[in-house]
């Protein structure tokens, strides 16, 4: 290549860079920052369970900022460490202007002690969980929520119309489900055929409430041939189902 033809291109390759600073260092923020700040903060959320005082907080290190140099996925990740923030969307309005709409977590339910879950089935943790009034207590493993919300569906569809007000289920490491009563009384239900045998006892158990023994402490379910009750200072009384009506025997006629 000639000494002509590297000069030119030498040329060219210092014309691109005076072209090219301006516009990489306006972007960043390295200059013109005064010219043309981020004046303003637009804000759309519930308010909810978060302020606009915590999110202005949260995002005031993008205010002052030039609106081509605003980090948008850093000014989300700041906001949504905010408890209840699910989610967080975040654009540039010419001139001057931030927007921000967050998503707040829709609490679905408990889960074991300090945790929710939202209505996505995810959990998350905020401050003062365990106090709040109002939802269903769940718990289990983690790798198990999908079935336990299953399950405590299909229990309050089969309950209704019972008498009994289901305010949670659990599921065990072992396998062992449990079903919880706004009374605070306890169904233990176990692990094999839990769904026939839960289904047994509602069905009977109108007849058992018409007694007149008024609430129970706990039922045991994890029997084969029926289940254990128990009332306040009593011992637990062990109950048998009905037996189903025998099927008429069909005997052959001899002929005579």
């Amino acid at each position: 290549m000639s000494a002509t033809a590297i000069q030119r291109l030498l040329a060219w390759a210092i014309a691109l860079t005076l072209v090219a600073l301006p516009v990489v260092g306006l972007l960043n923020g390295w200059y013109a920052a005064d010219r043309w700040p981020v004046r303003q903060l637009e804000l759309q959320a519930e308010f909810a369970n978060v302020s606009a005082e915590q999110i202005r907080a949260a995002a005031a290190p993008a205010i002052g900022i030039g609106f081509f140099a605003v980090d948008l996925a850093g000014v989300q990740k700041s906001v949504a460490q905010l408890p209840w923030v699910e989610k967080v969307e975040a654009r540039k309005r010419w001139p001057d202007t931030l927007v921000l709409r967050i998503y707040e977590q829709r609490p679905y339910a408990h889960w074991g002690r300090e945790r929710l879950l939202n209505r996505d089935g995810q959990l998350f943790q905020v401050p003062g969980a365990p106090e709040i009034q109002g939802l269903p207590r769940l718990d289990g493993p983690d790798e198990r929520i999908a079935e336990v919300i299953n399950f405590h569906n299909e229990i309050l569809a089969e309950s209704a119309g019972s008498g009994l007000k289901i305010a949670g289920v659990s599921l065990s490491a072992r396998g062992s489900w449990t079903v919880h009563l706004d009374s605070g009384a306890d169904i233990f239900v176990g692990n094999d055929h839990a769904r026939e045998r839960l289904r047994r006892f509602l069905q009977l158990y109108p007849r058992v409430a018409a007694s007149g023994q008024g609430a129970f402490e706990y039922v045991d379910l994890r029997y084969s041939n029926g289940f254990a009750m128990k009332w306040p200072g009593q011992d637990p009384v062990p109950l048998t189902p009905p037996a189903p009506p025998a099927t008429p025997e069909h005997v052959p006629v001899e002929d005579a």
